[in-house]
């Protein structure tokens, strides 16, 4: 969930009765997370995701995240990992993601971290890596066609 500096980044968050589901733009993954006041899933049960399950304090969305596998490997972390992330929203265009991380395998206490997020005008694309990528050399003739265009109006 930590948005990092390049493309694909995007977040679709969307609401209905007794779910909050959120659309990742660059990995194709979505998270549905259950709001109806449901227990995890057993401990014997592990997911690539873990297993979220949310509630509503207020305004803030807070997802309680369990059961990863080993093979998460967050910073390094263990199937013990516990990660408990707040949703909420402060202004029109302003979210606030603050995440607490627990693994006494990897850490030796818990730490937080908050991101502010700032709405981007979708839609959410569909991200997807494929040969001959030629996604900045599109960019960069668009953006040549474009200055013509401009100084072609100018010119006149």
């Amino acid at each position: 969930m930590i948005p990092g500096a390049n493309e694909g980044n995007l977040l679709q968050i969307v609401q209905g009765p007794g779910y909050v589901t959120l659309v990742h733009e660059i990995d194709h993954s979505t998270r549905v997370i259950p709001t109806d006041g449901r227990p995890h899933v057993p401990q014997s049960m592990r997911l690539w995701q873990g297993d979220s399950v949310g509630h509503w304090e207020g305004n803030t969305l807070v997802v309680d995240t369990t059961n990863f596998t080993n093979l998460t490997a967050y910073r390094g972390s263990s199937e013990k990992l516990h990660l408990v992330e707040r949703f909420t929203r402060t202004a029109d265009d302003t979210l606030i993601y603050e995440f607490t991380v627990e693994d006494p395998s990897t850490w030796g206490k818990p730490w937080t971290a908050e991101v502010p997020w700032t709405k981007t005008k979708g839609p959410v694309f569909e991200w997807a890596c494929h040969e001959g990528n030629t996604m900045i050399s599109t960019i960069l003739r668009g953006a040549r066609v474009a200055e013509q265009e401009e100084a072609q109006k100018k010119g006149k």
